[in-house]
């Protein structure tokens, strides 16, 4: 992203949705800051799209990478995806996963029909692209790893703003005990090693500040997925497939 257009997309704290408004928006006075939003809905969106297509689609990395780069010129630059895309018919990601399986579809047929009659054109090398699964293994890839950019979203959120609120305790307990050892498989730290490491009083005082470090990542957690969901309903329904998808 340049530094004009950089300079542009600062002034307008986005939700996802009005991100994706702006992003789709061909006919946007601003150019600049169109593009900036664009590129900053892929950086969003890109892992979780090529996860589904390396562990899903069980594509070699290089092949994937080519793919998601035709996509992204042919489909969401050229022919202008994003601003088709409908709030009222669903979620955006699986609105773009749908593109993209189309997309990868579309490919395929094209290398084999290529492979049957080359002519004078570049062969597409038909090994690169492979039939879709039939299980749920690339949705699955794709929801595992949108899941966790939607968890390290709000525990970026929840570290800013104990840091903010001089509440640093309150984040390594929550880091030491809770977070560490769901992200990253470590044990968690005991109440009496914890009442040590942190100068506390008591195993009660650790236990009531991880009460507050819960209560604090709970609604980082909730507000992150608020910017994809309308209402409380629906952010529930997010929060249950989420521990579904993680568990």
């Amino acid at each position: 992203m340049s530094n004009e257009a950089r300079a542009n997309y600062q002034p307008f704290p986005l939700t996802p949705w009005s991100l994706i408004g702006r992003a789709g928006d061909s006919n946007s006075d601003d150019l600049d800051a169109q593009r900036a939003c664009l590129n900053d809905l892929l950086q969003r969106y890109l892992p979780a799209l090529r996860a589904h297509l390396i562990y899903g689609k069980r594509m070699q990395p290089d092949a994937a990478d080519d793919l998601l780069q035709s996509f992204v010129t042919e489909k969401v630059v050229e022919n202008g995806l994003i601003g088709s895309a409908d709030r009222d018919k669903g979620k955006f990601r699986t609105f773009l996963l749908a593109a993209l399986s189309r997309y990868h579809v579309s490919q395929i047929r094209k290398a084999k029909a290529q492979k049957r009659s080359p002519g004078d054109g570049e062969l597409v090398a038909f090994e690169e692209y492979h039939e879709p699964a039939t299980d749920e293994q690339p949705q699955r890839a794709f929801e595992v790893e949108w899941a966790k950019q939607v968890i390290a979203e709000a525990t970026a959120r929840t570290e800013k703003a104990c840091a903010a609120d001089g509440r640093t305790q309150v984040w390594q307990l929550l880091k030491a005990r809770i977070l560490d050892p769901a992200l990253h498989g470590v044990e968690p730290m005991s109440y009496e090693d914890m009442v040590q490491r942190f100068g506390l009083k008591s195993p009660l005082q650790v236990s009531n500040l991880l009460v507050t470090g819960r209560r604090m990542y709970l609604r980082h957690l909730r507000a992150v997925i608020g910017e994809y969901a309308r209402n409380e309903e629906e952010i529930d329904e997010e929060m249950r497939d989420l521990r579904a998808v993680l568990s």
